[in-house]
């Protein structure tokens, strides 16, 4: 009735298992009569709003930055160069990211390309919340900027044309039609980038290192009680799932809005 084949069912099954079957095994590890006290110590409500913290300045980066960059690659005449621009940008979903933080040390390390600079006047950036959120940002943007490139591509210009045609600015195109256009892929691409954000690890650990209440984000704290407390690793371990659980399910519920937004804003 639904067009699908019959075998597509079972694979789809497999293929949740792969993601269902770990977190189960997480929650079965849970030392519930523990588990307030582990996700509520100081360390550990440190950790997660530092993390929630970056996350959100990182995401906004990611939109302020991101949205001109996805625009130019799904606007810009088909040219040899959109092709390259876009491999570097999907750089950092393909390298490991401690190769990230080490590309970020050596920019903005003391004695980095730009670092070397800022510190000459007295500023810092490795090892400070501010390298955090940068390395958030490398490793995020991605997710932004593909997301966002697709819906452009996929919604097409004729709406644009059509308010060039009636007189708007391109300025006032962007706003009042493009935008509102692709708010669902821009609403996706944003909310991918905040689960990236406090997923990451490698790049944070490596550019920003492990400070208590500075650099120290919920997975490095994770990674800390493994080796101490892995009973607390496994409790917070579930806060993480759970936060981003929350997070990506909202967002996507109201997918229906969004797109009536969309369809209203063409209209």
């Amino acid at each position: 009735m639904t067009g699908i084949p019959r075998w597509v069912w079972p694979a789809a099954a497999v293929s949740l298992l792969v993601v269902v079957v770990p977190l189960l095994g997480l929650v079965g590890r849970v030392d519930w009569a523990a588990f307030p006290a582990l996700v509520t110590s100081e360390s550990s409500l440190a950790a997660l709003g530092l993390s929630l913290r970056t996350a959100a300045v990182s995401t906004a980066s990611c939109l302020v930055l991101g949205t001109p960059l996805a625009i130019v690659l799904a606007r810009a005449p088909t040219a040899g160069w959109v092709r390259w621009v876009r491999g570097l940008v999907l750089l950092p979903l393909v390298l490991p990211p401690v190769v990230g933080g080490l590309a970020l040390l050596a920019t903005f390390g003391r004695a980095g390309l730009v670092g070397r600079s800022l510190h000459a006047v007295g500023i810092d950036i490795a090892f400070t919340t501010v390298a955090v959120i940068l390395a958030q940002t490398f490793v995020a943007m991605p997710f932004l900027v593909v997301g966002l490139e697709g819906a452009l591509r996929t919604g097409g210009s004729r709406y644009e044309r059509v308010s060039a045609t009636l007189g708007a600015s391109p300025t006032r195109t962007l706003t009042h039609v493009t935008l509102p256009l692709v708010w669902p892929g821009l609403r996706s691409g944003a909310t991918l980038a905040f689960a990236r954000c406090l997923g990451e690890f490698g790049a944070t650990l490596t550019f920003a290192g492990s400070l208590q209440g500075v650099t120290r984000t919920l997975p490095l704290e994770i990674y800390l009680q493994r080796e101490v407390d892995p009973d607390a690793a496994i409790a917070l371990s579930l806060v993480l799932v759970l936060v981003a659980v929350v997070i990506v399910g909202i967002t996507y519920d109201s997918g229906g809005l969004g797109d009536r937004r969309g369809r209203a804003a063409a209209a």
